[in-house]
């Protein structure tokens, strides 16, 4: 941020801007570069390497949306809801004593709640543990709901349909380059993906 300030060029970059915005700390620039890389870089990427791999392993998946292209939106759609099979959650705080399914949950308890597990409720998705990018649109949790959702999920949205667009487009024969149970998910990062994706065409 010290060498930020000193150079003081405004239109290099986001983190240059923050830098010369009066009021905002060292700290304050740091933490939003973090947000930044983390919510609006490293989820599309993992978005990215799991709906490719989710694609390619279901080819009859891949094949429709490289014979119609049109069915982008939808895709990445299903995309967002279908892999997320749970076990994560976002912690939230009871805000008054409730009882759900029998269990009763106090003022100030910690309640996870798992977009995963509701993505793939039985009663709201048919079939909803299987990939179908001809799904019929049903509003999905994997960007959250109400006051929490998440202020990226439109710019999420067009980076993935341009990116599943792009390479329907320019990789029609586009084939997985190893077995699933050969491909290793990234550990050392909160978001998940996948630490090489091999591929064919």
């Amino acid at each position: 941020m010290a060498r930020k300030r000193a150079e003081g060029d405004t239109d290099a970059d986001v983190i240059s801007r923050l830098a010369a915005t009066d009021g905002v700390s060292d700290d304050e620039a740091a933490a939003m570069g973090m947000f930044l890389l983390f919510a609006g870089h490293e989820t599309t990427v993992a978005a990215i390497d799991e709906g490719a791999l989710w694609l390619l392993a279901y080819s009859e998946q891949w094949q429709a949306l490289v014979a119609d292209p049109s069915r982008v939106d939808a895709a990445v759609e299903e995309l967002l809801r279908a892999p997320g099979l749970g076990g994560g959650g976002i912690p939230r705080y009871a805000r008054t004593d409730l009882e759900i399914a029998g269990v009763h949950i106090r003022e100030g308890d910690l309640v996870l709640l798992d977009n995963g597990a509701a993505n793939h409720d039985a009663g709201v998705f048919a079939d909803p543990d299987r990939i179908d990018i001809a799904r019929p649109a049903v509003p999905h949790l994997s960007f959250g709901h109400g006051a929490r959702y998440c202020i990226g999920a439109p710019l999420a949205r067009i980076e993935l349909q341009v990116v599943f667009s792009q390479l329907a487009a320019r990789f029609p024969a586009l084939k997985l380059g190893c077995a699933t149970e050969e491909l290793v998910f990234n550990a050392h990062v909160l978001t998940g993906g996948l630490t090489a994706l091999p591929v064919t065409w």
